[in-house]
């Protein structure tokens, strides 16, 4: 195929992509916004009228990109205004969130450095807004906010996961929380958990995820699969566990392995790798 006929061929294909999709630079642009509206303070806003007027803005933003999904001004219309009714409760949430992670985290100083250093916060309160706008029907946008925050903090939480107050996400990198994942109150996280499926079915009613309950702690590099699996409340779950059943509660889930120290003269393995 020569240039001319893959650009023809191109351009072709380009005429079947669904134009219902928002503008992906938009959405970033706005789910930014919408977070330091919320908890950066901006040396412009003065009075609570700089802030309502910022608050008009993104509500004509989320408005715009709305439209693109829906192509239909009222309902577009409707999608903003009940996101932006639903904001004094989600950040209400937010707030327990940073402060869940000042109580569990002892590097932690303060609210204000959770909120501006944390990427667990970060990634937590940008699954609430979009959670919230996945629980208005709203398809697509919602995950390109998250996706962005995917790729921001290595954290990925879908829109359409259940998560309950004070969730705590330490470190954060390489978390993943599926679509129909159930968290409940008080939950602690760190690096590299997957709360993930052991299918990949098609099907959108069928739960594929796991449910944690109420005060479970997660650590780093542990696996939980399945629609059925359900971790007990106020249970422990340890380092790189893999579970695919249920524990009940009050339970200390943990892998043991053997480590091995010996001098390295002589060692009849090779010690200049590379990783």
């Amino acid at each position: 195929m020569s240039t001319k006929e893959f650009i023809q061929h191109l351009f072709a294909q380009h005429q079947k992509v669904d134009r219902s999709f928002p503008d992906k630079e938009l959405a970033e642009q706005f789910i930014d916004q919408m977070f330091n509206l919320l908890f950066l303070p901006s040396r412009k806003c003065h009075q609570p009228h700089d802030l309502e007027k910022e608050f008009t803005l993104l509500k004509g933003h989320l408005l715009s990109l709305a439209y693109d999904v829906v192509h239909k001004e009222e309902k577009a219309v409707h999608i903003a205004e009940t996101f932006f009714e639903a904001i004094p409760e989600l950040y209400a949430k937010l707030i327990k969130d940073a402060q869940a992670l000042l109580a569990f985290d002892p590097a932690a100083r303060s609210v204000e450095e959770v909120i501006v250093a944390y990427p667990g916060f970060y990634a937590t309160a940008v699954y609430r807004l979009s959670h919230q706008l996945w629980e208005q029907g709203v398809e697509v946008l919602p995950r390109l906010f998250t996706e962005y925050s995917h790729s921001k903090t290595g954290i990925d939480i879908h829109p359409g996961a259940r998560i309950g107050e004070a969730f705590c996400i330490d470190h954060g990198t390489g978390i993943v929380i599926g679509e129909t994942t159930e968290i409940g109150n008080n939950v602690k996280i760190y690096q590299g958990v997957t709360l993930g499926a052991l299918n990949v079915s098609k099907d959108n009613v069928a739960k594929r995820h796991p449910t944690i309950e109420d005060s479970v702690t997660i650590y780093s590099g542990a696996t939980i699969l399945g629609g059925t699996t359900v971790i007990g409340k106020d249970s422990i779950i340890g380092g790189n566990v893999w579970l695919t059943y249920s524990v009940p509660s009050n339970s200390v889930v943990y892998h043991k392995s053997e480590v091995k120290v010996r001098d390295k003269n002589p060692f009849p393995e090779p010690l200049n790798f590379v990783i």
